[in-house]
C-alpha cells in the first residue's frame, strides 16, 4: 500500500473511531430518530441532483438503503441515547464481521472455516463479559442499549451481503442514492416515537453542538469514510484493507474516554480484550494456520 493511501486509511480510520462520539454528542441536543433524519437528508441534498443513480436494481437500492443507512443506524442512535457508551458501542458494533460470515454461510454458501467458528465463539464469550456488566459499574452501559447495538451490527452484515450481491458500482453514487431511502422512515419514526413538540423544540433550539454532528456524520462519516473506504478496496485486496477495521474500536474505545471522560468496569476491559481476540482471529487464522504450515515443512 502506497503511503498516501496508507494516510488515507489511518484517517478514515480515525475518522469513524472519533465517529461515536460525535454521535453522543449529537443526541445531546437532538433525538435520534431526529438525529437521522438530519444526517441522510445532509447526505442526499443537494448531492444527489449532481451524482447519477448508479446502475443497479431499484429493489438492491432499497435493501442497501434500508440495511446499512436505515436499520443500522435507527438501532445504533436509539442504543446510544439509552445508555449505551460511545467506546463500547464501537467496540460491539464490530460483531458485524461475525455476523456478516454467518448469513453469507448461509445465504451465498459461503464456507465457514474453523478460524471463523472458533473467533465467533471467543468473541460470544467477550460479548457476554460486556453485557454482564449492563448497567453496572463505570461503563453506564444498559441492558436495552447493549441488544440495540447487536441489531445494528445485524443490519450493518446485512448491508454488507447486499453490497456484495450488487458487485462493482460507483461507491459515491451508491452512498448518495442509498442514503436516500432510510430519510421518510427516519421522518415517520421521529413523528411516531418523539412527536413533533418535540423535533420542533430541538429543531429551534439548535446548539452549534447539534449542527456540528451532523455535518460530521453527513460529510465525513459518511460521504468521505465510506467513498474513500470503497476506492481503498478497488485498489488493493480486501484482506490488506479489510482488517484496518479493527483499529476503529481502539480509536472509539480512546476516543471516548478522553473526550467524553467515559471509563469501563474491569469486566468490560475484559470483555473488549475478548472481544478483539475473536476478531483478529476471524480475520487472521487462516494465515496463522498456513505460516505453520510451512514452518513445518
Amino acid at each position: 500500500m502506497q503511503a498516501k493511501d496508507r494516510l488515507l486509511a489511518l484517517a478514515i480510520i480515525v475518522v469513524w473511531g472519533v465517529n461515536f462520539v460525535v454521535i453522543k454528542v449529537g443526541l445531546s441536543g437532538v433525538p435520534p430518530m431526529l438525529l437521522g433524519t438530519l444526517r441522510f437528508s445532509l447526505v442526499v441534498f443537494p448531492a444527489i441532483f449532481f451524482i447519477p443513480r448508479p446502475r443497479i436494481p431499484l429493489r438492491m437500492l432499497m435493501a442497501y438503503g434500508a440495511s446499512i443507512s436505515l436499520g443500522q443506524f435507527a438501532f445504533l442512535f436509539y442504543a446510544m441515547a439509552v445508555g449505551m457508551p460511545a467506546g463500547l458501542a464501537s467496540l460491539v458494533l464490530q460483531s458485524q464481521v461475525f455476523f456478516t460470515v454467518a448469513i453469507a454461510a448461509l445465504w451465498l454458501g459461503e464456507p465457514v472455516r474453523w478460524h471463523n467458528l472458533a473467533g465467533m465463539a471467543i468473541a460470544a464469550g467477550g460479548l457476554a463479559l460486556i453485557g454482564s456488566a449492563a448497567a453496572h459499574g463505570p461503563g453506564g452501559m444498559t441492558a436495552v442499549g447493549f441488544l440495540l447495538t447487536l441489531c445494528a451490527a445485524l443490519c450493518w452484515a446485512t448491508g454488507n451481503i447486499v453490497s456484495k450481491k450488487i458487485g462493482p458500482v460507483d461507491l459515491l453514487g451508491l452512498v448518495v442514492w442509498g442514503a436516500l431511502i432510510p430519510i421518510v422512515p427516519f421522518a415517520l419514526l421521529s413523528l411516531w416515537f418523539e412527536g413533533p413538540a418535540r423535533i420542533a423544540d430541538a429543531l429551534t433550539h439548535v446548539s452549534g453542538n447539534a449542527v456540528f454532528a451532523v455535518a460530521y456524520l453527513a460529510f465525513a462519516a459518511t460521504i468521505f469514510g465510506y467513498t474513500m473506504w470503497g476506492r481503498l478496496l478497488t485498489r488493493y485486496p480486501a484482506s490488506k484493507v479489510a482488517p484496518l477495521t479493527l483499529l476503529v474500536p481502539v480509536v472509539g474505545l480512546l476516543s471516548a474516554h478522553l473526550l467524553l471522560g467515559e471509563d469501563l468496569a474491569a469486566a468490560q476491559w475484559a470483555g473488549a480484550t475478548v472481544v478483539m481476540a475473536g476478531l483478529l482471529l476471524n480475520v487472521f487464522g487462516s494465515r496463522l494456520w498456513a505460516g505453520r504450515a510451512l514452518a513445518r515443512r
